[in-house]
């Protein structure tokens, strides 16, 4: 059996809603999302931060969960990173979709036993990437990918054929106040975040 790791990928947040100190709410994002990939089966979890950033991901991380120190918060350079880690296959999630379903990177995962590359766009059509993953080492042709601004059709464009990439379901990350509406209370998980959203809104 393949060897994978997913990797949640704490690059900077740039929005916060209203009543929340953008630390703490960078926090519990963050928190949600590596919670979320120790839940999955059949694959290793890490997490990866630039060096600015190791506390924040000390705070968060499994005692068993590896951390990554990268120069930059891109998929490339966590890909590069696990360079001689042994692992066959990687994917990079973003750090700000804290009500991810496991099914989701799962189907992110799945198209890596026909093709090299796999992404999963933000929903809504808004640039951006949930996800990528890929076999390792990475093939080539992939571009600089920039999880706030990349587009699949970008990737496609760059991959010798069109088939050489799948495009996954998409999903939300919390980037707005838009995104916020589509959290849904009755799903289970994004403890830290609701619990933070929770006392906001309390305290107003």
């Amino acid at each position: 059996m393949a060897r994978r790791v997913v990797v949640a990928l704490l690059g900077p947040v740039a929005w916060a809603p209203p009543g929340t100190d953008p630390v703490e709410w960078r926090a519990a994002l963050a928190e949600d999302v590596v919670d979320l990939l120790a839940t999955l089966n059949e694959v290793e979890t890490a997490v990866a931060v630039t060096a600015a950033d190791r506390s924040l991901a000390d705070a968060v991380i499994w005692p068993d969960t590896a951390v990554y120190e990268v120069p930059e918060t891109t998929p490339n350079a966590v890909f590069a990173a696990l360079a001689g880690a042994g692992y066959d296959q990687a994917a990079v999630i973003a750090g700000d979709a804290p009500d991810v379903p496991g099914l989701t990177i799962g189907k992110l995962l799945r198209p890596l036993t026909t093709r090299p590359v796999a992404v999963a766009p933000v929903e809504g059509g808004a640039p951006g990437l949930l996800g990528v993953a890929a076999r390792l080492p990475v093939p080539g042709w992939l571009p600089p990918l920039d999880l706030d601004t990349a587009r699949p059709a970008a990737v496609r464009v760059a991959a010798p054929r069109p088939g050489d990439l799948a495009v996954t379901p998409a999903w939300r990350r919390l980037r707005g106040p838009d995104d916020l509406a589509f959290l849904d209370p009755a799903v289970e998980g994004w403890e830290a975040t609701r619990a933070l959203l929770s006392g906001a809104a309390r305290s107003h």
